[in-house]
């Protein structure tokens, strides 16, 4: 037994941070908090940085260029015990599939438009006090010449701010880096999203999509000049 348990704890992470009050409705359960400790560092990864303390926020998790960037990016929030939400095809939550995306935080959306799922996360936004969503901003595996812009619609319209989260091959490290407030321009914002990942390194490299946006998927900036 005393074997067992030095095999089952030797791999426990070093560099865990305990989390802040997080309300129940976005708290993961401690076993899932307990697998993610352990398994994370038997792969050879920690943790790092805090959870920001707010009820809800949009958080951006880059850089997306590899199918393990998901295990990694959900091992790493078992450590810090928040249960994330984000949007999937509805097509998706059928049978025992769609049971266990909901069991993860999917929230089924029709995907057909682009305004569809930012309306939909405004509105999950509107209704739950508690709300995290994780968004892989790049959107795709592929190399794109740009990011979408879904994530920063959804924080402007919903009035939540933007937290930076990562995953780091280079340093085999899964964290929690700023918190942004869209501002509304994006060219500025967006700046400091791109300097913050520059030092981020990916697993494929080749893959990193460019940080900026489609012309017309960039919001306005807020008028500013006085009424006449």
């Amino acid at each position: 037994m005393e074997k067992m348990v030095k095999f089952l704890t030797m791999g426990i992470s070093k560099s865990y941070h305990t989390p802040v009050n997080i309300p129940p409705e976005i708290r993961v359960n401690i076993i899932a908090h307990w697998a993610g400790r352990i398994l994370l560092p038997l792969l050879g990864w920690k943790t790092e940085g805090r959870l920001p303390e707010m009820p809800q926020y949009v958080c951006i998790v880059a850089w997306h260029t590899s199918n393990w960037d998901f295990p990694y990016g959900l091992l790493a929030s078992w450590i810090f015990r928040i249960h994330t939400s984000f949007l999937g095809k509805d097509s998706l939550f059928h049978g025992p599939l769609g049971w266990f995306l909901r069991q993860l935080g999917g929230i089924p959306v029709e995907r057909s438009h682009h305004h569809n799922m930012v309306a939909a996360a405004v509105a999950a936004f509107k209704t739950r006090p508690h709300l995290v969503f994780a968004i892989a901003p790049e959107g795709t595996r592929r190399k794109l010449d740009h990011w979408k812009s879904g994530f920063y619609h959804i924080a402007l319209q919903a009035h939540v701010p933007i937290v930076l989260a990562y995953i780091d091959y280079g340093r085999k490290v899964c964290g929690f880096g700023p918190m942004i407030y869209p501002t509304g321009d994006a060219e500025a914002d967006l700046a400091k999203i791109r300097e913050f990942y520059s030092t981020v390194a990916t697993k494929h490299p080749e893959l990193k999509s460019e940080v900026r946006f489609k012309t017309a998927d960039t919001p306005m900036a807020p008028d500013h000049s006085p009424n006449t």
